[in-house]
């Protein structure tokens, strides 16, 4: 994967940052100074990320010392641009207003979004901004529906052997190598049951999910491509589409047992689905999706799981979480690092900013996640 190197000089420019108006999702003009982002003396490797490597710990704290508010608050938001996404002008805006930390590339083609990435890129360069994390839903069910030109594989549920899911997994990752992309939201590790996820996981046979979804997410990140395990706790044995509505389950986490394997092989990232728990004493959501919950987010995959990788919310426009007020903020107060194509990503910037500035728990919940994504950008070649 080639490296981008970002250098700038103390010098001041004009950009545009975030602040509190009437109404909340307007901003208005600052002047900030450009972030200085040194240049970093060490390749790291994406195996280094979940190491005990002091040097990646100085570089961390390097980059992030340079940063201010606005730059770190921006780490934790990624919007998508693409049919069904934002519109390139959309991104564009919000990168010249340092808001957001990367993007998701959202049905579209090859080319366009090859050309969109050198393109923004280039903005960030010229902005002073943190390089992105560019990420797909590049899943074998859905990668050639969501990237048209990508190179033809079968659906997951179609495979027949491990060696084929690996095969089909370094075919994804040269599709993305080469569009620039380096984060795969993928592989479902969901079971079968469920008609919206169903066909997406490894889950035609049951004994097959996890060591086929570990192949599938080994093969990935030995291509430099940082894989995602989902949809966390469990989306396989609820009966709906939390793109319609919260979904519940009621009682046993059945299908979390399909993570510790992935974690303690290296997993670098795991995706929390909008999904309630009820009935369920040690693990109840109380009403609210499993996003916006730090019994799931931060208790049970975090400090029982021992996770140490990014936690990404799903998208956060859809409708198992969008009518629960200030959901962007009680998403990042739950433990998720990345939020994931906010509704309206100018108003969630702002409000998670204002409350980075007036609450110190948070902001110390902040600077922990956006370390986390400073350290992913560099084990994965981003700076």
């Amino acid at each position: 994967m080639k490296k981008i190197y970002f250098t700038f000089g103390v010098v001041a420019i004009i950009v545009q940052a975030c602040a509190q108006n009437t109404p909340e999702n307007k901003v208005k003009e600052e002047k900030k100074p450009a972030v200085v982002i040194p240049k970093m003396e060490i390749d790291y490797k994406l195996s280094d990320f979940l190491t005990e490597n002091e040097n990646l710990d100085k570089d961390v704290e390097k980059i992030f010392t340079n940063l201010d508010d606005t730059a770190i608050v921006a780490q934790l938001l990624m919007p998508a641009v693409g049919r069904l996404g934002q519109t390139e002008a959309t991104i564009k805006d919000l990168i010249n207003r340092r808001m957001i930390g990367g993007v998701l590339m959202l049905n579209g083609t090859k080319d366009g979004f090859t050309k969109w990435i050198k393109d923004f890129n280039a903005l960030n360069i010229e902005k002073g901004n943190v390089p992105f994390l560019y990420s797909s839903d590049a899943e074998p069910s859905l990668v050639n529906r969501k990237i048209a030109g990508s190179h033809i594989v079968k659906k997951a549920n179609e495979m027949k052997t491990v060696e084929e899911v690996s095969a089909y997994a370094d075919t994804i990752s040269m599709d993305l190598n080469a569009i620039g992309i380096n984060y795969n939201f993928a592989p479902v590790v969901d079971m079968s049951p469920n008609k919206t996820v169903g066909f997406r996981s490894f889950g035609a046979v049951p004994a097959n999910i996890i060591p086929w979804s570990n192949a599938f997410i080994q093969q990935t990140q030995k291509n430099g491509i940082i894989a995602t395990a989902k949809h966390f706790p469990g989306h396989g044995l609820v009966s709906g589409d939390t793109h319609k509505e919260l979904q519940v389950i009621d009682g046993e986490l059945k299908e979390i047992k399909n993570y510790p394997k992935l974690i303690e092989d290296g997993v670098l990232s795991v995706m929390i689905g909008h999904l309630a728990v009820k009935n369920n004493p040690k693990y109840d959501t109380k009403g609210l999706p499993s996003t916006l919950s730090s019994v799931i987010v931060t208790d049970l995959l975090r400090n029982e799981m021992k996770f140490k990788g990014l936690i990404v919310t799903d998208a956060m426009n859809m409708g198992g979480v969008t009518a629960i007020p200030n959901c962007d903020v009680k998403a990042v107060e739950a433990g998720c690092d990345i939020v994931l194509m906010p509704v309206d990503a100018k108003k969630a910037f702002v409000q998670i900013l204002k409350k980075y500035r007036t609450d110190a728990n948070f902001k110390k919940q902040v600077d922990a996640s956006a370390k986390r994504i400073i350290r992913m950008k560099l084990a994965v070649g981003a700076i």
